[in-house]
This record gives C-alpha cells, sequence and structure tokens, in this order.
C-alpha cells in the first residue's frame, strides 16, 4: 500500500501492513522492510517484537496497548497508541469520587486482559479501595459459562464492576447482565477503552443493555484539520460502502495515521541510502530461517529519528519517549440512550474537572480534585440520578451473623437469655441497644440476627479476642457488644468509631477524713499563714508604737506600760484601721473553714495514686478476660497480685474485704463500667485520675467491609442526639443523681490566698513611717543643717535621732493637757518652766548638761498635778 501524505507529496513510500508472525518473518527475511506497523493486538506483538530486535527493523504498534509490552527492554519496539496502565488513576478517581470501598475487574482471560489488572489493582489500593474478588471470562465462553459467573457476582456484596476486554466479548457480557437484572439501580459499571474506543464495533441493539454505563476513553482535541480530515474519510468510506451511514473514525484510526505519519517524516530524515541489509553470516548448523536473516544497516538510524519526532497530529501531540506515546487526557462518558454523554475529564495535574478550558486557560495551579462534584449530571442504571452506594446485602437472603460475647455474672452492657419456652436466645443490653439504633439509623435496610459465641451448654466460648477472631475466619459477619478498640484486634477487623469514652480508670473505696482531734482549731490555716499573720501582728504594733511615742502618753513610761489602745496620731490611725480591716477578713475566713471541717462530711480516697498500690504490693481488681490484665503488667504490676472479678457485684464485694483479707485495695477497668459502678455505689468509691487512653467501645467488621464505614457515620448520629442518653439513663442510671463528694486537696487557707491583703497592710504601715520619719527630720532640720565645726554631719544626725524619744509638746494632745512650748522650753500652765529647750545655745558645752536634773510632775488629763500611777515623768532643767 502507498500512503500519499499532503506535506510529502514527492515522496511515495512503500508501507507494508503486516499482522500474522509467518507473514513478518517473510517481510523482514526476504522483502528487507525498513519497518513494520502493526501487528494489529498484543497477543501477536511479542513474537514479531523479536524479530525486529535481531533485524534492527523498528516495529510500531498503534494497537497493541498491554502494559506487558515493554519499549525499554525491546529498543526497537514502539507504541504509537496509550498503556492499558494510563487509564487506571481516571478510573480510580471516580472509584474515590464516590466513595465506593470496592470494586471487582471483570476482564478476559489473554495477555490484553491480564496485562493492565496489576496496575488497576494498585490504583485502587491507593485509595483504600479493596479488590475482593477477579472475575476472570474465557476469550471463549459460552453465554452460559458468562451467566453462571454472572450469578456468582450476585452473591456478593460488592456492586461495583471494572470491564476491561473488547467489544466483541462486552457486548455479550452486558446483554446477559440486563437479562438477569444486574442492570438496575444498585449497580455500578466502569467500561476501560477496549470498548469505549471502539464504539462502531458495538452493535445498536447492544446500547439498550448498556444503559447508565461510564467509561473512560482517551480525549481527542476537536481540531480544524481533524475534521476535514473526517468528512474526507467519511466521503471515500460512504462511496464504498454505501449501506453504512454515519459511521465515526475511533481513536486507533488516528493513532493509524499519525503513526504512519511520523513513520514518514523519520524516513525522510534518514534516506534511503545503504538502506539494504547486512546478510548473517551463514551457520552450518542454521536449522530455521530465524537464524539466516539479516540485520537493516539504517535500522539504528530510523529508530533515533522516530524518537526525535515531535508534531500535533489528529490525536492531538505525538511523541514517542522511550518508544512510549505519552498519557494524555481521558474523556469520562456516560452511556445514555443510542450515544454516548461526555459528563467531564480526567487529567494527571488536575484529577476530576468538568471544563478542560478552565484548566488550560487557568493562570493558577488547580490541585488535584477527586470531586463528583466536577462531573456533570449521571444517568446510573436503572434510570437513576442518586449514586448507588456500591455494595448492598448479598441477594442470598441470609441475615448478617453478628456475634454477642456471653458473660459471667450480671452485666447491663449485654445480657443473653435462654427462653426455654420458645427455644430462642434474647439479646439485650446498653451495647445492644446502641447497636440497634445505629443500625435503625441507616438509610438503608440491613437484616441481621445476633449469635451469642457461646458453647452448646450456654457458657462462653472464650474471650474477647477469640471473639474477635471469628470475624476474621468469617464465621460471622459482624461483632457487637462492649468491645473494646485495640492495636491487636485492629490487625483482623476494622472498628467503627467508638460509642463510648475511652480509657481505663482506677477504682477505690472512700473513707471518711472529717477532723475530730482536739487541735482542729488549728486547721483552718496553714503553718505559713499561722506564721506570717503573727509577724503582721508584731510589724503593725511596731509601726503603730513607733508613730505614738513622741505624741500619746500612753505609749511611753516603763516598756510593759507602753501599749494602750488608744492612738492619736493620723498615720497611726490609718495603719490600724487598714490592719483591722486584714484582721476582719481573716476571722471571717478563719470562722468559715472552721465550720466547714467540723460539720461538713470529708470524703477521700484510701489510694490517690498508682504508684502507691507497686510500692505496698496491694492486690488489685481486674476484669476476666479483659485487656486490662496485660495493661497493667506492663506498667510493673506483679501478675501474682491481679484478682480476676466477675462481674461488678463481685467487684463491690472484693473491694469491700480489702487487700489484706482476700479482696483488693483497688480495681481497673474501662470508663464505662466504671461509670456504671460509681452510679451504683457513689457513697462508697470514687475514680482516680489519671485515666489511661483506649479507643473506646467499639463495633467490629471484616476488615475493607463497606458496611463499616456507613456505621461509622451512623454511630455519630446516634451519639450525637438525644437517643443516646436515653439509652444510658435506660441501661447504666441517671449519674447526674450521684454527686461526687470526695475531695483530695486539703481544706486549709494558705498565705497565697491573702497575699493581697498582707500587701495592702505592708505597704500602708511602711508608706506611714516613711510620711514619720520625713516630718520628723523636716521639725528637726536646723538643728540637722546647722553648720558645726566640733560635730560632724553623723553626730549631729545622731543627736537629732535622740530627740525622739522626747515628748512632742506641739501635738495637740498637749496643748489640750495645759503645756506650752517657747524658745526657752515647755512651761505648765501656771507658768513653771517644764522642760528647757535644748535648741538653745546649741553648741552648749556637754559638761553644762549635767546641771540638769529630774523631778517627777504627775498630770491628770485636765493638767492638775496628782500622784496617781497613770501620771507621767516630766523632765526639767534647774
Amino acid at each position: 500500500k502507498c500512503i500519499f501524505l499532503q506535506n510529502h507529496s514527492k515522496f511515495c513510500k512503500k508501507l507494508i501492513d503486516s499482522y500474522i508472525c509467518f507473514a513478518a518473518l517473510d517481510l523482514i527475511k526476504n522483502v528487507e522492510v525498513k519497518a513494520i506497523i502493526g501487528p494489529k493486538d498484543s497477543m501477536e506483538t511479542n513474537f514479531v517484537i523479536d524479530l525486529g530486535d535481531k533485524a534492527q527493523v523498528p516495529i510500531i504498534s498503534f494497537t497493541a496497548t498491554s502494559p506487558l509490552l515493554s519499549s525499554i527492554q525491546t529498543p526497537y519496539f514502539f507504541r504509537a497508541a496509550q498503556n492499558d496502565s494510563a487509564q487506571v488513576k481516571a478510573i480510580s478517581a471516580i472509584v474515590q469520587a464516590y466513595g465506593w470501598r470496592e470494586a471487582v475487574p471483570i476482564y478476559v482471560d489473554n495477555e490484553y486482559g491480564n496485562g493492565v489488572i496489576p496496575f488497576l489493582t494498585d490504583a485502587l489500593q491507593e485509595i483504600d479501595a479493596r479488590v475482593p474478588y477477579r472475575s476472570i471470562i474465557s476469550p471463549s465462553a459460552t453465554d452460559d459459562q458468562i451467566v453462571e459467573e454472572l450469578y456468582k457476582l450476585m452473591t456478593m456484596q460488592t456492586r461495583v464492576f471494572i470491564v476491561h476486554m473488547l467489544p466483541s466479548l462486552g457486548s455479550r457480557l452486558f446483554l446477559k447482565a440486563k437479562e438477569i437484572g444486574m442492570m438496575t439501580q444498585d449497580f455500578v459499571w466502569i467500561m476501560t477503552n477496549g470498548i469505549t474506543a471502539l464504539p462502531n464495533s458495538v452493535e445498536s441493539s447492544t446500547f439498550d443493555s448498556m444503559q447508565g454505563i461510564l467509561g473512560v476513553r482517551p480525549y481527542v482535541p476537536i481540531t480544524q484539520e481533524l475534521q476535514h480530515f473526517t468528512e474526507r474519510w467519511q466521503a471515500t468510506f460512504h462511496h464504498k460502502n454505501l449501506n453504512i451511514i454515519n459511521l465515526q473514525m475511533n481513536i486507533f484510526g488516528l493513532w493509524a495515521y499519525d503513526t504512519a505519519s511520523a513513520l514518514a517524516m523519520a524516513v525522510e530524515k534518514v534516506g534511503f541510502a545503504n538502506s539494504s541489509f547486512r546478510k548473517a553470516n551463514p551457520s552450518q548448523n542454521a536449522s530455521t530461517d530465524l537464524e539466516s536473516f539479516g540485520v537493516s544497516q539504517i535500522g539504528q538510524m530510523l529508530r533515533q529519528a522516530l524518537l526525535d519526532t515531535s508534531f500535533t497530529g489528529l490525536s492531538g501531540e505525538f511523541q514517542l519517549i522511550d518508544g512510549q506515546l505519552q498519557s494524555s487526557k481521558f474523556e469520562i462518558i456516560n452511556i445514555v440512550g443510542n450515544g454516548v454523554k461526555r459528563v467531564g475529564f480526567w487529567t494527571p495535574g488536575n484529577g476530576i474537572v468538568r471544563d478542560l478550558n478552565l484548566v488550560n486557560t487557568s493562570t493558577s495551579s488547580m490541585t488535584y480534585s477527586v470531586s463528583k462534584d466536577n462531573l456533570g449530571t449521571i444517568i446510573w442504571p436503572g434510570d437513576s440520578t442518586s449514586p448507588p452506594k456500591g455494595w448492598v446485602i448479598p441477594t442470598s437472603g441470609k441475615k448478617l451473623r453478628v456475634g454477642v460475647p456471653v458473660k459471667q455474672g450480671s452485666s447491663k452492657f449485654v445480657i443473653v437469655k435462654r427462653d426455654p419456652s420458645s427455644n430462642t436466645t434474647i439479646v439485650t443490653g446498653y451495647s445492644i441497644d446502641v447497636f440497634n439504633a445505629v443500625m435503625a439509623s441507616l438509610s438503608y435496610a440491613v437484616p441481621y440476627e445476633f449469635v451469642p459465641f457461646a458453647k452448646p451448654d450456654g457458657s462462653s466460648a472464650g474471650g474477647y479476642d477469640d471473639l474477635i477472631y471469628q470475624v476474621y475466619l468469617q464465621k460471622f459477619d459482624a461483632v457487637a457488644g462492649d468491645i473494646t478498640v485495640v492495636a491487636n484486634r485492629s490487625l483482623y477487623v476494622d472498628f467503627t468509631l467508638p460509642y463510648t469514652e475511652s480509657g481505663v480508670i482506677m477504682i477505690v473505696p472512700i473513707r471518711d477524713q472529717t477532723c475530730k482531734n482536739a487541735w482542729v482549731f488549728l486547721k483552718p490555716f496553714t503553718r505559713d499563714l499561722w506564721v506570717t499573720t503573727g509577724c503582721f501582728f508584731i510589724f503593725i504594733g511596731f509601726v503603730i508604737w513607733l508613730l505614738e511615742h513622741r505624741v500619746n502618753d500612753d505609749f511611753r513610761g516603763p516598756p510593759s506600760h507602753q501599749i494602750e489602745e488608744k492612738v492619736v496620731n493620723n498615720l497611726a490611725r490609718f495603719v490600724l484601721i487598714v490592719w483591722i480591716f486584714v484582721v476582719l477578713i481573716l476571722t471571717s475566713s478563719y470562722t468559715a473553714s472552721l465550720t466547714s471541717l467540723l460539720t461538713v462530711q470529708q470524703l477521700q480516697p484510701t489510694v490517690a495514686d498508682v504508684r502507691v498500690l507497686l510500692k505496698k504490693g496491694e492486690y488489685v481488681g481486674v476484669p476476666r478476660g479483659s485487656f486490662v490484665q496485660r495493661m497493667l503488667i506492663k506498667m510493673g504490676f506483679d501478675p501474682s497480685k491481679l484478682r480476676v472479678y466477675n462481674s461488678l457485684d463481685d467487684l463491690e464485694a472484693k473491694l469491700s474485704e480489702g487487700s489484706a483479707n482476700g479482696g483488693v485495695a483497688a480495681a481497673f477497668d474501662e470508663i464505662p463500667y466504671m461509670k456504671h459502678f460509681i452510679a451504683t455505689y457513689c457513697s462508697k468509691y470514687t475514680m482516680v485520675q489519671p485515666a489511661y487512653k483506649t479507643g473506646g467501645f467499639g463495633f467490629a467488621f471484616p476488615q475493607g467491609s463497606p458496611l463499616g464505614s456507613d456505621v461509622s457515620r451512623a454511630v455519630l448520629n446516634v451519639t450525637e442526639g438525644d437517643k443516646m442518653e436515653q439509652i444510658e439513663k435506660a441501661w447504666l442510671g441517671d449519674q447526674s443523681n450521684c454527686s461526687d463528694s470526695t475531695t483530695v486537696s486539703s481544706n486549709s487557707l494558705a498565705v497565697h490566698s491573702f497575699w493581697g491583703l498582707f500587701l495592702i497592710a505592708g505597704l500602708a504601715s511602711i508608706l506611714a513611717l516613711i510620711t514619720f520619719v520625713l516630718f520628723f527630720l523636716y521639725e528637726h532640720r536646723k538643728e540637722l543643717m546647722k553648720p558645726n565645726p566640733n560635730m560632724s554631719f553623723w553626730r549631729r544626725l545622731i543627736k537629732v535621732t535622740r530627740r525622739y524619744d522626747d515628748k512632742d509638746f506641739s501635738c495637740k494632745t498637749f496643748r489640750r493637757r495645759g503645756f506650752h512650748e517657747k524658745e526657752e522650753g515647755i512651761y505648765a500652765m501656771d507658768g513653771r518652766l517644764v522642760a528647757a529647750s535644748q535648741n538653745n545655745n546649741f553648741a552648749q558645752s556637754p559638761s553644762s548638761f549635767s546641771q540638769h536634773t529630774c523631778r517627777i510632775i504627775y498630770y491628770r488629763d485636765e493638767g492638775t498635778p496628782s500622784s496617781d500611777y497613770g501620771g507621767r515623768r516630766a523632765c526639767a532643767s534647774i
């Protein structure tokens, strides 16, 4: 066949198509072709590729899309089509957009079908979607065999199917799926480009059985060149085939045209000089043609020319990087009526988008998106616009087998009773009611039945770990009960979100610590507060004495008689008022605290810390069959110090006995159990922090089960509503009625509670003292500042300081008593000199002071002399 290119009309190159392996051998050995375009599918390509490598003849295929064919390992093989593995990201993006957790691939059992499955599985696992089953259909399968496989799929809960096969087998698959009812509202079908890229290969009658199916196919941009080519091709084809109308060129035809164009460009660059084959040295032992054909002398140059060729073809950008046409954009299509509806695009950089023009014209970098909102309206199987949830309860009609634990003793969480009259098992309890409420809140009905994990005699068949393992063994479809979410159990099942508060906490008895000793009156204040108060009493008394000593007779005389109640100095009154305010608050607080100590019952835990239990080697209680025992051993408890209890009543008995009498000093269990225990015995026991974190109570489902995620969302709806509170009150009681009267900290009042009061009193006293000193120095400034060569400044300061001990007769108090001050001294009302002024003759010699004598003069408050004890001594110069 000769292909004349519009832009290269002077070159006529003979490009020979070959599809059969033996014909390829003949073309290379006898015709000595320089390149081969073909073969048409992946199954025939391996042999031809091997021939091309040996003869250095480029093999260019535009239809071999299997990922098993590698261009890197075979340098003379060129794939001018997109690798099937390029579309798996687009398919996984659709699965992720709708939140489907499982998908089943249905593929043909040959090299074409098997090649893409590993890549598809990996892409689904990256988005946490499981592949629970792989449906393999033989290329020669009969209709009965296809129906048998489809019925097997109907017994499974997964309803998302990814079909990877050619149109001939795919059409039969969809016809049979519609016949048995698998094209209804609950199903999701996604086709790969093996079918979507060949719409002309699907008969129009088959489209009726494909309604609502999604698919992906390579995106071909509409260009003017493509439109002109399509018009010319349709006109030529219709001229030769009058009975076929509206035939469209598929993507493989466009790749074929671009492949021929690329090869023609490469041949133009290389030319036909030295285009003959170099004959191989014949071997005497050569028994086949494979060992005797030659090698193309321009093969290496032609290979490099193909790698360097780059242009915009009918299918888009054409460039063979490492011998592979690079992945491009994909269309997401929806089969509606007799045609195909585009609902969106997928690109490697932006994910799912509604419009490619927005991606191309956007100046900002768009993030990768897998939002279903970026897709147009999709008509799903069953003519529904609501996206299927991707799974259903299997059509076998069996109910979910929900395992429940069987516990010894009484329990409010799971109660299993056998009704002998009806020979049925009744399962109730707090956890069971929560599970029923959660399942009822689902948007769809799920039939289930509770199956006790018990032996034939009704006793427990194992612990909680054993029960969880039964789900892994597929003996139970789920587990409901007071099952704690822990790490080792999550290796076998998937847990829902917890429906209770999480954590393990310690519970201990409480004792009455009410103070009943003779020294209880000291308890309201701490030792520091008692000492601080006493120090301030002394300090405030000293400040008032300093302020009153010179102006108040009651603060003079012998030391034992220098403290009285009456104060006359305004600064002393200010300090006294502030101190009285402080003492009033201290007194009130002391009275209130002492009253509380004597009247209010003080309950404290017998053990306040886990370290106390470890240090004393006390016995502690643990629930039978619980993970708590392993946790305590890790914390350092001796296994011999752990005593098992079977029920909350058994626990109460052991706590009452005590560690020394065969019981326990404390017990560890999960918070929901302990809250129920405290609600029952709130006056005798208390919980002691800290709580050790756990996962809380949850429901268990098989790993990867799509029901688990829906139940988790339903758990949130129940726990956030009023229904959960109603269930708790019904089974665990109203815990708000049991007030916590325990206290671990001391009720004594400390200094930090009153440091502000002491600060105010201290500042007031210091301020008054500073004011007094300043006024005193100002009053005697003349004596202090008068220059005297015989006396230094420090001696004058000491002399002035000694004047502090003298009465201040200028004070209003002494004036009321009949004293007045003159320059030469202090005179009484009758004119007698009572005290000579020391300001006269300041430079007087010390000997002159010896001429002073003292006499005792007593005055009543009215100023008349008296010999009463209450009088005061006055000194005068004589």
